[in-house]
């Protein structure tokens, strides 16, 4: 049962160091890239507005991937883009709803599946930050946002990785001492052997001491016996004799 704690205790241990770490980079390359996490070409966003909604809400974190090629992008494609509103640059992440191309180039029409009209203005491929793959996960787009301030980082990271590591030298020390310990270990496993074995062989001695006295008594008894009834004999020879020396004086 132990052994078994231990294990479980061992494995959640680097789940957490390995989420942490995650963490860690994403946070340190979102810094490094204009806000924007790339994990291996692929980026996890928190989703700010619900104008996308139902397909995904406020609060969710979404996955989107590097674009290779703009131009294989095509109507009801979700992109995330940097666009302008209310004079600041923000990310933006709407549905294609229209491809249009000029001169060689292209510009992409986009709007929210919650919003009635469309984006007024069309997104260029140099505003365009990622493709959405599908994937979301529901509300977890807070806990990532928490994560990037320095209280979340301090209390969902670094206490995580500091606990790890002083559960992994607490683990450590306790091996050290395992290792000193089969000496002693050994030597009290030979004493309590050598007192069983002179308990046990305590108990024979009672047992044959008793079965002895058992036996000298049952031989006494015997005697005892054996004199009685040799008295009886001798008693009735006498008595069977009277009479034939009484038979001898009628005559």
């Amino acid at each position: 049962m132990k052994k078994a704690i231990k294990i479980t205790v061992s494995v959640l241990a680097w789940i957490v160091l390995i989420l942490a770490l995650l963490v860690t980079i994403l946070v340190f390359t979102a810094d490094s890239n204009n806000g924007v996490s790339n994990l291996l070409g692929y980026m996890p966003l928190t989703v700010e507005s619900d104008s996308m909604s139902p397909t995904f809400s406020s609060g969710d974190l979404i996955i989107d991937c590097e674009i290779d090629d703009v131009y294989k992008l095509q109507k009801d494609d979700v992109i995330t883009f940097w666009t302008i509103i209310d004079g600041n640059k923000v990310k933006n992440t709407h549905r294609i709803i229209g491809v249009n191309s000029r001169n060689g180039s292209v510009s992409f029409v986009t709007k929210g599946d919650n919003n009635d009209v469309k984006d007024s203005v069309e997104v260029y491929p140099s505003d365009i930050i990622g493709k959405w793959t599908g994937v979301k996960i529901g509300g977890f787009g807070s806990v990532m946002s928490f994560l990037r301030t320095k209280t979340g980082f301090f209390v969902c990271i670094i206490i995580p990785i500091a606990l790890f590591f002083l559960f992994e030298l607490y683990k450590f020390i306790v091996t050290i001492v395992e290792i000193k310990r089969p000496a002693a270990v050994q030597l009290d496993e030979e004493e309590i052997k050598k007192k069983a074995i002179e308990e046990y062989l305590a108990q024979q001695k009672e047992k044959s001491d008793s079965e002895s006295k058992d036996s000298a008594t049952d031989t006494e008894t015997s005697d005892s016996k054996n004199e009685d009834s040799e008295a009886e004999a001798t008693t009735t020879d006498s008595g069977n004799n009277q009479p034939e020396n009484n038979d001898n004086k009628d005559e």
